[in-house]
């Protein structure tokens, strides 16, 4: 997809729904961070009481360990321990409540996390799914989709994914394509990873990584609303800077990408829904390489006892390799679907 317009700048923070909080300046904003993102704070709220359990509350916590290695405080929050290894299932979860019981939900889904997601909350529900994906895809995310009931449907690489997708839902009226980073209501479940994380509050910085923007714009559509003084930071891959590119630009900047290592966050070209919610919610984004992500999922092995996926560390490798500002920083540990062939010979020292 292609689209030049351009699509907003800017921070604005508040709420969308109910009494609008200030910003220390006064100035009211909610509304029109409501409006430009079409996210909204009542469906966020909603989806911290009705999203699937298994996927609420998910440990986060100061680990000492790690701040020593990182030479500073770090919030993590560990987004591994469900049935799906990630945090996709809130998002997932909560759109697919919402269709109806006949329908066959369908996605692209070039990481492999958001497909799980559509597979095990189609299930849940008693619908079908069915997703497209890069012929390239790790085994182990082909092997859990299969698991979980899904079509799977291979195509030539991720560029085919979305547009095969689109074009096997608009053949019968019962399918219903659902997709990350245009989907208000996959933001919105992703969202009540915010709501969690304000439960702790006293941090500067969020930390989180950066592909379709569904997990940073819904946490940083709460966060700004109800503490909008901490700083939300996304973080690309070096490999694939679409997301970047576009953000700086205002437009959807198609990049192709030179690697697909970090797989979660390794997009070529982003939804045009997806690039205006980043720039009115994300205050910043920096990139991170390969060797970099490698280095971060080996720091969280050794000290915290989690084995990430490369996409899953971008929040740690940022903060090692970065400097983010902030006393207290906050990230999201968001997947660990490793594929260990992947890694021949990696062992935690």
């Amino acid at each position: 997809m292609s689209d030049n317009t351009d699509i907003g700048a800017g921070t604005t923070t508040g709420t969308g729904t109910g009494t609008e909080p200030q910003t220390r300046s006064g100035k009211q904003t909610g509304k029109q961070t409501a409006i430009e993102t079409g996210i909204a704070l009542d469906r966020i709220a909603e989806a911290a009481r009705v999203i699937d359990p298994v996927f609420l509350n998910s440990p986060q916590y100061i680990e000492e360990q790690l701040c020593a290695r990182l030479g500073r405080r770090v919030l993590t929050k560990v987004e591994t321990l469900n049935p799906l290894r990630s945090f996709k299932g809130r998002g997932a979860d909560y759109i697919v409540r919402s269709l109806a019981r006949d329908a066959t939900v369908v996605c692209a889904s070039t990481g492999g996390n958001f497909g799980q997601a559509i597979a095990y909350a189609a299930r849940s529900h008693g619908l079908s799914a069915t997703v497209f994906v890069p012929a390239d895809m790790s085994r182990v995310k082909l092997k859990r989709l299969a698991d979980l009931g899904a079509d799977v449907h291979p195509v030539p690489d991720a560029r085919h994914a979305g547009p095969a997708a689109e074009a096997f839902a608009a053949a019968e009226p019962s399918r219903v394509l659902v997709v990350d980073g245009r989907d208000a209501a996959i933001n919105e479940g992703a969202g009540s990873i915010g709501v969690e994380l304000l439960r702790v509050g006293d941090f500067d910085t969020v930390v989180l990584p950066l592909g379709d923007g569904a997990l940073i714009t819904g946490v940083a559509r709460w966060i700004k609303a109800h503490s909008p003084d901490v700083r939300i930071i996304g973080v690309g891959a070096a490999a694939a800077p679409a997301m970047l590119h576009s953000w700086r630009a205002g437009h959807v900047v198609a990049t192709p990408r030179s690697s697909a290592f970090a797989a979660g966050i390794a997009i070529n070209e982003p939804h045009p829904d997806a690039v205006r919610r980043v720039r009115a919610l994300v205050d910043d984004i920096v990139l991170v390489e390969d060797a970099e992500l490698a280095t971060a999922m080996r720091l969280a092995a050794e000290t915290i006892g989690v084995l990430l996926e490369p996409a899953g560390a971008a929040g740690l490798a940022a903060i090692a390799h970065h400097d983010i500002p902030g006393d207290v920083v906050a990230t999201v540990l968001t997947g660990g679907n490793a594929d260990l062939d992947a890694f021949p010979g990696w062992t935690p020292r």
